[in-house]
């Protein structure tokens, strides 16, 4: 019998022989994670993602979670407010709150982070099509609480290419999304050089059912695609790259994902310096890391605790900089509170328990890490080369490539499942008739209500006229070569809403 890995690496009975090992941690091609005493010196940020509902119901979550120990905030949005539609919009009916926090204007962010102070927190906003509008509301309430912007420490997600690819929150076609980016990148690289201006992301890529290989492929190429638009742009590379963060899942096959890990950062190593990069910390491939959502399971919960466990332990060991712990009632639901600090503590028993973050890269010089670490970076690159023959990421997004590649392997891995070739505990192995119901974190539909009035409210007391004069200044600078983040910061400073923002754009660019 054969066995593989979920990217069809077969693995051998017995190792027996590795390669010469002659890098360090901290060293080019960062292989052993990208600082030479890794956790000893600073441990991973735990940043549990969260939001919901209101801004005001979020931000009492934001300050439990601080409470509890969490060292970094991860805000997740609305669908409305990840496409760039208010809540009294017809098309958020039924979306307003329910997977993440409805955010309308500046009044919601001021809500969302009342009592947080934006210099002493690091924050994450897994935002993309919108992310020039949310970073701009932000950097609007960091200077109405008299922060210093060149101190504001965090990331926005603002990875559009695999929304085309596998997520679908995208609003604009794919030149005009970039442009967004580059104009992102130009901007904090003079007013908020602290802050990572893209999370290339490729959890939503396994999320849709990718290989770890292909995860790793896709991310990277679109990283790629990323660095060659601001290179395009006249950007220095030594100075955007460093700014550049990623985003991978962590699923149940333990060993590849460590080794996957370590072979991202090799190749994207390899990747920068070929484009110019001669700055190691332009070089450094940093990454958060979430637990694979798709492997939870809603058959038998409890058993998730394990599986969040393990994949957590195996980003840990594969040396991630951020960490988010999935609640184990994620498979039904937004996590209540009890799952949303049980995950966080899996995370400080990991740190300060175990002994995993005593010593760098622990699992270095075992035959078969390293030798899984060579296989799959050398399956990545042949994905790479083909995409680069393509013409790179946008046009083999724009072909279909790289969509059709994931559904292939999702539709494998399906019908693995199905044939049970693939066993999963509580869903085709072990199976227990007698479920046990589970208290589920529900939010309510009359959120849009509350959304729409205090939108109402809103528009009848702020200064139309100075919001109708920064919209009209933000569609010209569009339509020119100008860089839009200081009039989208001028339009969000005035109150206009996100989804007039979005519209004023849809105007000039269209939508795909």
């Amino acid at each position: 019998m054969k066995y593989k890995t979920t990217s069809g690496i077969e693995i051998k009975e017995v190792y027996t022989q590795a390669r010469d090992l002659k890098e360090l941690p901290g060293e080019f091609p960062f292989t052993r994670g990208v600082r030479k005493d890794m956790y000893r010196g600073k441990l991973w940020t735990m940043r549990q993602y969260a939001g919901f509902s209101t801004a005001q119901e979020s931000n009492k979550r934001y300050h439990y979670l601080l409470s509890q120990g969490t060292t970094g905030l991860s805000v997740a949005f609305d669908l409305p407010t990840q496409i760039g539609y208010d809540s009294d919009h017809n098309l958020s009916e039924g979306e307003v709150g329910k997977v993440g926090v409805a955010i309308d204007s500046l009044l919601d962010i001021e809500e969302l982070f009342d009592g947080i102070d934006l210099e002493k927190i690091t924050t994450s906003m897994t935002i993309n099509a919108t992310a020039s509008i949310l970073l701009a509301m932000y950097i609007a309430l960091a200077k109405k609480q008299g922060a210093d912007l060149t101190k504001l420490s965090g990331t926005i997600q603002n990875d559009i290419l695999k929304e085309y690819a596998a997520r679908g929150t995208y609003i604009y076609p794919p030149k005009p999304s970039m442009r967004l980016i580059t104009d992102i990148f130009e901007y904090c690289s003079q007013a908020l050089p602290k802050w990572n201006t893209i999370s290339v992301s490729g959890y939503h890529i396994r999320e849709a059912g990718s290989t770890a290989v292909q995860e790793m492929a896709f991310t990277l190429a679109n990283g790629k695609a990323y660095l060659k638009a601001a290179l395009e742009k006249g950007l220095d590379i030594n100075v955007f790259a460093k700014r550049i963060s990623f985003f991978f899942n962590c699923h149940n096959n333990f060993f590849e994902e460590i080794a996957k890990f370590r072979a991202a950062r090799r190749m994207w190593a390899k990747i920068t310096q070929d484009l110019g990069a001669t700055d190691l910390q332009a070089q450094m491939l940093r990454f958060h890391t979430q637990t694979g959502g798709s492997t939870l399971t809603a058959q038998q919960p409890m058993n998730n605790i394990v599986r969040v466990t393990t994949q957590a332990l195996a980003a840990v060991l594969g040396g991630t900089q951020s960490l988010h712990t999935n609640g184990y009632d994620e498979a039904f639901s937004l996590p209540t509170e009890e799952a949303a600090k049980l995950a966080l503590r899996t995370q400080q028993i990991l740190a300060f328990e175990t002994g995993v973050a005593d010593t760098a890269d622990p699992l270095a010089g075992s035959y078969f890490i390293e030798e899984l670490t060579d296989e799959l970076e050398a399956a990545a690159w042949k994905y790479i080369q083909k995409i680069d023959e393509m013409g790179g990421a946008v046009a083999a997004v724009e072909s279909g490539f790289i969509q059709n590649e994931i559904a292939s392997s999702a539709y494998k891995y399906q019908t693995s499942v199905e044939n049970d070739e693939q066993k999963i505990v509580g869903i085709n192995s072990f199976i227990d008739p007698g479920e046990p119901e589970f208290p589920l974190f529900n939010v309510s539909d009359s959120i849009r209500v509350l959304q729409a009035e205090k939108l109402a409210d809103l528009k009848s007391n702020r200064d139309n006229e100075a919001v109708r004069q920064a919209l009209k200044n933000l569609k010209t600078a569009s339509s020119s070569a100008r860089n839009l983040m200081p009039y989208i910061i001028t339009a969000v400073e005035v109150y206009a809403t996100l989804g007039e923002i979005a519209d004023t754009l849809r105007t000039e660019f269209g939508e795909y």
